[in-house]
């Protein structure tokens, strides 16, 4: 029961901009989950969930870097991807992901979750993560295959 709630809140934190407990408490009851709201704050202890600032001005429930307990899935990336990423750009080896301030540890986190080829590595700021590619060439492709999640043109 508690890894299906904790699956469920993963879930529900992906689709909607939740940034109070209480608003998470009212997403599991319409599933079906009658917790507590104590419940509900040990599940965003032990998932590691942290508040991140959006980008309007407003902040919502994202897993925080290195959570161990989080499910990693494409639909997830775009999510997360799509809503903190402002900006893609590459010089030779090194890809540059500008996000929204607070959001670049999300997006990084996700992408390492996603497993790309040619990656050695990633480091991450507050509204920037870089990506260390294997060549120039890898670093064009995946500067391009990134802007697909983004509204960057």
């Amino acid at each position: 029961m508690k890894n299906a709630r904790q699956g469920k809140i993963l879930e529900l934190i992906s689709q909607y901009p939740i940034d109070r407990q209480e608003d998470l408490l009212h997403y599991l009851k319409e599933a079906g989950y009658h917790v507590t709201q104590a419940t509900v704050s040990r599940d965003i202890r032990e998932l590691r969930l942290v508040k991140a600032a959006t980008g309007d001005g407003l902040f919502r429930y994202l897993p925080a870097a290195g959570a161990t307990k989080t499910a990693h899935t494409s639909s997830r990336f775009e999510t997360i991807f799509r809503e903190s990423v402002l900006k893609i750009d590459f010089a030779g080896h090194i890809v540059l992901i500008k996000c929204y301030t607070g959001m670049a540890n999300a997006a990084c986190e996700v992408f390492d979750a996603m497993h790309w080829n040619d990656v050695v590595g990633t480091l991450s700021g507050d509204d920037t993560f870089f990506v260390l590619m294997r060549s120039e060439e890898a670093a064009h492709a995946i500067c391009e295959e990134l802007k697909k999640y983004t509204t960057q043109l």
